[in-house]
């Protein structure tokens, strides 16, 4: 059954003295917007809410190599293990977001290969799925400030021509200092009736997102440097919704400290979750 109500919903965490989100074409410093407020990309952030879905037991299909629960060695073999090439693409969408909670949430593109054509170049079929959740970038309302430590890598295991360890190898490490993020999220009735998001599945996304860094620890971010401090989540009290998201999303306003404003909106007030 797909999902009753509209529901929207929102996320602040902490970060301190951690890389919430390393920028690989910027030496792996925090992301920044020109601002320079503190960004998180909505992927790095699904990434997350998958990784707890699949702690918590859910079937995901998109698993980092380090948590994987099956012998898949990519994510083109675990949809060919699962899904045959000979089904329709309405079959192939129907069974796909039974199997798998992330592509009835987020969605997913399925891509195949069939064949060699005549002119010997490779043919395939392409079937995309639009998930009903939706998740921002997060962002910090004040520009954060941002570290980096000169650090020593030992990297080489190779030995030298006398014998001896080869040398070490200079790096940096970036953290932010102290910064307050916050991000928002959408769940479409309409699009769910696609792909069979139900109610049951809003409540799963909704049980992890207090917890999103727990198990997420690495040297980038230490255990206890990143933390949820609140959620809040509005079940409107229709399909269409009360209310646009863009309204919802806008009563909520994060000061610098961390703290919080909520502007009322009449008939729809959200449940405030503390974050783990």
């Amino acid at each position: 059954m797909a999902l009753s109500k509209k529901i929207d919903f929102a996320v602040i965490f902490r970060v301190k003295n951690a890389n919430p989100n390393g920028d690989p074409l910027n030496s792996n410093r925090p992301r920044t917007t020109y601002e320079g407020l503190g960004e998180v990309t909505d992927v790095c952030i699904k990434r997350k809410i998958r990784d707890r879905l699949l702690e918590n037991g859910h079937a995901i299909f998109v698993q980092a190599d380090d948590r994987k629960t099956d012998d898949a060695s990519s994510l083109r073999v675990r949809a060919e293990n699962a899904l045959e090439k000979k089904m329709g693409s309405a079959d192939m969408v129907k069974t796909a977001c039974e199997i798998w909670l992330d592509v009835r949430a987020f969605g997913q593109l399925f891509a195949f290969k069939s064949g060699k054509s005549g002119k010997g170049d490779e043919t395939g079929v392409s079937v995309p799925i639009r998930g009903p959740v939706t998740v921002q970038s997060a962002f910090t309302s004040e520009p954060i400030n941002i570290t980096s430590t000169q650090i020593t890598k030992s990297v080489s295991g190779e030995e030298g021509k006398d014998g001896k360890r080869g040398s070490d190898t200079m790096g940096m490490k970036h953290r932010v200092d102290n910064g307050v993020y916050i991000f928002y999220g959408s769940m479409n009735p309409q699009l769910s009736e696609k792909t069979g998001f139900s109610d049951q599945d809003a409540a799963a996304v909704k049980e992890v997102l207090p917890k999103l860094f727990e198990n997420d620890a690495s040297s980038a971010r230490p255990e206890g440097s990143m933390r949820v401090e609140k959620v809040f989540w509005w079940e409107h009290n229709c399909k269409a919704g009360q209310y646009s998201s863009a309204k919802v999303h806008g009563s909520l306003i994060l000061n610098a400290d961390g703290s919080y404003k909520e502007n009322s909106l009449p008939g729809l007030s959200p449940e405030i979750i503390d974050g783990f």
